[in-house]
């Protein structure tokens, strides 16, 4: 029996890096064009599962090959803050954040050939220390918030503002790696 078949229905270097630490390369790489619209009074945990699960359903594979895709939502009580592409709501985002706690949520869903969906939920609080006009502008002005939920990226320069995290590292990341890893096994993929 052949090993599966994976695609990543995803574009992030992130998430690419992070699966090959389960020592898995994804045969091929497909983002998936979906709309990312929050629902009118839909809860961040809904919206995140819901874009991992449209994702993986977005892509099309071969018969034999695994989908596997991913969302990651930075979420303030019930508000979804957004992936942000100007410094102006990357910065609207930081206040918000600073000196406060707040959610990461990372959904994975993987489909299987048969048309199968598993989905995993990994929930995580974080905590910025209180961030002051000059360490914000310090921060805006690395770039690494262009397109990040909440405005921020864990594995840059974010990390030294962060006070604590309850939760995993790689799920704030973008990709839960306890989680995809139960999924993989599932789904018969040999990992170590």
């Amino acid at each position: 029996m052949s090993a599966p078949k994976l695609i990543l229905a995803s574009a992030s270097p992130r998430r690419r890096d992070l699966l090959a630490r389960l020592g898995i390369a994804p045969d091929d790489v497909a983002p998936a064009d979906i709309d990312e619209t929050p629902h009118k009074g839909e809860l961040p945990r809904d919206y995140a599962a819901r874009m991992a699960l449209e994702k993986a359903q977005a892509v099309s594979a071969d018969g034999d090959a695994h989908i596997l895709a991913g969302d990651t939502v930075v979420a303030v009580g019930r508000r979804i803050l957004p992936k942000t592409e100007t410094e102006d709501e990357a910065r609207s985002c930081l206040k918000l954040m600073s000196g406060r706690r707040h959610v990461v949520l990372s959904a994975i869903a993987l489909r299987a050939p048969d048309g199968g969906i598993r989905t995993r939920l990994s929930e995580n609080v974080v905590r910025f220390k209180v961030l002051s006009d000059e360490e914000i502008a310090s921060y805006l002005a690395g770039g690494e918030w262009r397109g990040k939920a909440g405005g921020y990226a864990i594995q840059g320069a974010a990390e030294g503002l962060i006070q604590w995290i309850k939760g995993s590292h790689s799920s704030v990341m973008g990709l839960p790696l306890y989680e995809t890893r139960a999924l993989l096994k599932s789904a018969g993929f040999v990992l170590g």
